[in-house]
């Protein structure tokens, strides 16, 4: 069924040139100023889902089926329904930040590692501010025992959103782990 509904958005028109990415969308630098400067939890939790919300939007109509398709894939357990979703986001619109990112959080669910921090990367040069997925890279290395690169993440992290705050526990937590041992 999944591979019938990627046919069908392929000949529907995902070949149409890519829309402008969202993560480019003037509206995202005042928000990301409200992160830095809020002292207010909820001023800075309404900023986040602006934030995750303007990063979602695709002007391509077949892209922004294909992301809600991928993340209810992703929410019913069925990663690969999610994947297959998120690899022809990522196939069509090489320059949206948040198809990269969905596709690498299905692959981290995975375990494919390596794949994941790929599309991180993407995430991030396209996206550099992409605190999500610098937290996520953050959780591949803690899973990879790779501490000193967790916690490298997870500051960078926070210096977006200082608001993230189980991030914020688990960069203090690898910070005492780590004292006394060489980086």
């Amino acid at each position: 069924m999944d591979r019938l509904l990627l046919a069908i958005a392929i000949v529907a028109g995902l070949a149409v040139a890519p829309a402008r990415a969202a993560q480019d969308d003037p509206r995202l630098d005042k928000l990301f100023e409200t992160l830095k400067t809020t002292r207010s939890d909820k001023d800075a939790s309404a900023a986040e889902r602006e934030i995750w919300r303007i990063w979602a939007e695709n002007k391509n109509p077949e892209i922004e089926r294909l992301m809600r398709h991928g993340t209810a894939a992703m929410e019913s357990g069925d990663e690969q329904g999610a994947l297959d979703a998120f690899d022809a986001v990522t196939r069509y619109d090489k320059g949206f930040a948040e198809g990269w990112n969905k596709r690498a959080t299905v692959e981290a669910a995975l375990g494919q590692y390596p794949a994941s921090i790929a599309d991180i990367e993407r995430t991030l040069a396209l996206e550099p501010r992409h605190f999500g997925a610098l937290s996520g890279l953050g959780q591949i290395y803690l899973a990879l025992g790779r501490k000193a690169l967790a916690l490298k993440a997870f500051r960078a992290a926070l210096a977006i959103d200082p608001h993230l705050l189980t991030i914020r526990h688990a960069a203090e937590q690898i910070d005492k782990d780590l004292q006394g041992t060489p980086l």
